[in-house]
C-alpha cells in the first residue's frame, strides 16, 4: 500500500528530502473553469468589466502564484520555476471560462501544485473582477491535467489531449 509521503512514521508532518533525486525537467499542466451567466462572459470579452481587463489579470495573477506556491502550501519546495504559462479561452458552452496552466522546472520534485495553484489563482481572480455583474458564477474543474519527468513517471488524464 502507498503511504502518504509528507507524513512521518508517527504521522507527523514534514517536508519530503528531495537532495538525492537527479534533477530532470518537470512539466505540470492543470486545468479549471469559472461558470457564468451568458451576459457575464460578454461583458468579460468585451472589455467592459468595471475593474478592468479580467483575461489579462487573471492570467498574471495565475502565474504570480504558481511562483508563490511554496508560501501558500505547507511543506511545498521552493522550485525556480523555467516556464509558467497560463491560458484562458471562452467557452460558450459553459457558458464561461476555461484556465489551463503550465508550469515547468529542471528540478528534484514535480511542479503539480505549481500548475493548480496557478489554475486556482486564476479561476479566483476571474471571480472577483467579475463578481459585481454575477455573484453567481462558480469555479469548477480544478485538477492535473498531465504531468511528465521524475522518478513517478508521467501521468496524463484519460480523455485529455497533451499541452506541455
Amino acid at each position: 500500500m502507498a503511504r502518504l509521503t509528507h507524513l512521518g512514521a508517527a504521522g507527523e508532518a514534514s517536508m519530503v528530502d528531495v537532495g538525492g533525486k537527479d534533477e530532470t525537467e518537470r512539466t505540470a499542466v492543470a486545468e479549471g473553469a469559472v461558470v457564468m451567466e451568458p451576459r457575464t462572459l460578454a461583458t468579460i470579452l468585451e472589455g467592459n468589466a468595471k475593474k478592468g481587463d479580467v483575461i489579462g489579470a487573471a492570467r498574471i495573477a495565475g502565474i504570480m502564484a504558481a511562483k508563490r506556491t511554496h508560501e501558500l502550501i505547507p511543506l511545498c519546495h521552493p522550485l525556480l520555476l523555467t516556464k509558467v504559462s497560463v491560458e484562458i479561452e471562452p467557452d460558450e458552452a459553459l457558458p464561461g471560462l476555461r484556465v489551463t496552466a503550465l508550469a515547468r522546472v529542471t528540478g528534484r520534485t514535480g511542479v503539480e501544485m505549481e500548475a493548480l495553484t496557478a489554475a486556482s489563482v486564476a479561476c479566483l481572480t476571474i471571480y472577483d473582477m467579475a463578481k459585481a455583474v454575477d455573484r453567481g458564477m462558480t469555479i469548477t474543474g480544478i485538477r492535473l491535467v498531465e504531468k511528465s519527468g521524475g522518478k513517478s513517471g508521467d501521468f496524463r488524464r484519460a480523455g485529455t489531449r497533451a499541452k506541455g
